[in-house]
């Protein structure tokens, strides 16, 4: 068994609205190359297994892993698809890593958003097929049920909510890799359209296209491939209940028991005191309140209040998605759990150029797969 395993390999491509001159196949290549020539490995020699993230409905095909092996250099290996978010990728080659059957393993995860002309429509087949689809919801409209329900149990407000927008976009600008960033005030996020009352146009991400890979290795191969490994000192993961009916809508029950599980492995008593920093779900800016309270940083119905107070800017006591979030960067499907975990590893590299936080050694992760999901994992990642 390796007893540590470490983020060596980086690589991304993207982050775009639209992408009409390349395939997903070129972005994925892209990134895999990147991330290869960051650890120094060759993937026909030196990476044991590879793993996507992806979903068949999305892509338009099924059993989508046998469309990646040619641009990931993936071609003979252990090679498999995790129908999840993007974290969910990254520990399933945390656990390939760590049970000591592969020393190096290569994750991949990529959106091509612009390619799906009724995203809304495909998403809602998630929903249940005899009590939901019938009825016709789209996933916003059940996010904003959700908003209404979690604002309405912790007295957070709509300002609150749009304070996460504001905060989010204008991190974006410092982010060469986020397209959706802007200096918004709280009465442009208020007075835009609404989507789904209580949830406005503007508080909701838009879709971007993107790929990002990582390359993971045991803690010997580690010190050989990079002097600068990011550590992964726990995960966890969590599904609560799939159908509407028999959910808590109040709060993000799947994102407490995930923590619970990462915090446990990497010996946290006190997130608000141990973990520096931040990359949190924010794929609707309501989602960001209620994971930090979800995580255990805040109390429920102060994450909105210490939001609005500055207490989560790059500059506050708790920086929270200082890359702009999905609201700045984008929503990329399933990759967006690893472009959350992208900027936690270049924050504790001290690679993150002009949004740079000033020492950082311990850093979350948390991801959320969207609508109608209730389906989470944390990562704790540490240099």
């Amino acid at each position: 068994m390796n007893e540590r395993v470490a983020i060596v390999g980086l690589g991304w491509t993207g982050f775009r609205p639209v992408t009409p001159e390349v395939s997903y196949r070129e972005l994925m290549y892209d990134a895999a190359l990147r991330a290869y020539t960051d650890a120094g490995v060759d993937p026909r020699r030196d990476v044991e297994s590879f793993v996507t993230v992806a979903e068949d409905f999305h892509e338009g095909t099924s059993i989508f892993d046998e469309y990646v092996p040619d641009q990931l250099g993936a071609a003979l290996k252990s090679m498999h698809t995790i129908c999840g978010d993007g974290l969910h990728g990254l520990a399933t080659a945390y656990m390939l890593v760590r049970t000591g059957q592969f020393d190096i393993v290569a994750i991949e995860g990529h959106s091509k958003a612009s390619n799906l002309l009724t995203i809304d429509e495909v998403t809602a087949y998630a929903q249940d097929p005899v009590l939901n689809r019938p009825l016709r919801f789209n996933t916003h409209f059940v996010a904003g049920m959700e908003m209404n329900r979690y604002l309405h149990e912790t007295g957070t407000t709509r300002e609150q909510c749009a304070a996460v927008v504001v905060k989010n976009r204008y991190n974006a600008l410092a982010n060469p890799s986020a397209p959706y960033g802007a200096n918004l005030a709280l009465a442009d996020v208020l007075s835009g359209p609404m989507l789904s009352s209580p949830l406005g146009h503007r508080e909701a991400a838009e879709h971007a296209d993107g790929a990002i890979a990582m390359v993971l290795a045991s803690e010997e191969k580690a010190r050989h491939l990079t002097d600068k490994p990011i550590w992964i000192e726990g995960v966890g993961w969590c599904n609560d209940s799939p159908s509407l009916e028999s959910r808590d809508w109040g709060q993000a029950t799947y994102t407490q028991e995930a923590a619970r599980m990462a915090y446990r492995q990497a010996g946290i008593n006190n997130p608000l005191q141990m973990i520096d920093f931040a990359e949190v779900d924010d794929i609707y800016a309501y989602k960001e309140l209620q994971t930090l309270e979800a995580l255990g940083f805040f109390r429920p119905g102060e994450a909105g209040e210490l939001t609005a107070d500055g207490f989560t800017t790059p500059e506050g006591e708790l920086p929270v998605n200082v890359s702009g979030g999905s609201l700045g960067w984008g929503h990329l499907l399933d990759a967006t759990g690893l472009a959350r975990a992208l900027e936690v590893v270049l924050q504790l590299r001290g690679e993150a150029g002009a949004r740079q936080l000033e020492d950082v050694e311990v850093g979350l992760v948390q991801s959320w797969r969207g609508i109608p999901t209730t389906s989470g994992a944390v990562a704790i990642l540490s240099n």
